[in-house]
C-alpha cells in the first residue's frame, strides 16, 4: 500500500503536488521499486479524498519526469533499470556503513571522489 498523506494548510502545496513529491520520494528512497504497481487513479483519488483529476495530474507529471509509466488499462508502475536499482542500494549500504564508522556524508562523498579519481590498484 502506498502511505501518502496531505496537508491543507494555507501555505500547503497544491495537492497534485504533494502527491507528485510524496511518490517521487517513495521512489528514491527505495520504498517503491521499479515494476512496482501505483494504485489507480480513482483508487488514490478516493484513499486521498481527492478529485481524480488531481492524482491523475500528479501520474501525468510524474510520467513526464520519467518516474512511472502508464501502460493503459495496465496501470501505473514505476520504471527503472535494474543497473541504477542496484547502484541505489549499493550507495544506500555505503552511506550506512560509513555513518557507523563516523564518517559524516559528505566526508564519504569525498573518499568516493577521491578514490574514483586514483588510476586502479592504487
Amino acid at each position: 500500500m502506498l502511505d501518502l498523506e496531505l496537508d491543507d494548510g494555507v501555505a500547503a502545496a497544491p495537492p497534485y503536488e504533494q502527491i507528485r513529491s510524496q511518490i517521487a520520494g517513495h521512489v528514491d528512497s527505495g520504498a517503491l521499486q521499479p515494476g512496482d504497481r501505483l494504485p489507480t487513479v480513482r483508487r488514490l483519488a478516493e484513499d486521498l479524498a481527492v478529485a481524480p483529476g488531481t492524482v491523475a495530474r500528479a501520474y501525468r507529471e510524474l510520467e513526464q519526469s520519467g518516474v512511472i509509466e502508464t501502460r493503459g488499462r495496465n496501470g501505473s508502475f514505476v520504471t527503472g533499470d535494474e543497473v541504477v536499482s542496484r547502484a541505489k542500494a549499493a550507495a544506500v549500504a555505503y552511506l550506512a556503513e560509513t555513518k557507523a564508522l563516523g564518517l559524516t556524508a559528505a566526508e564519504a562523498l569525498e573518499l568516493v571522489r577521491t578514490l574514483g579519481e586514483r588510476p586502479p590498484h592504487s
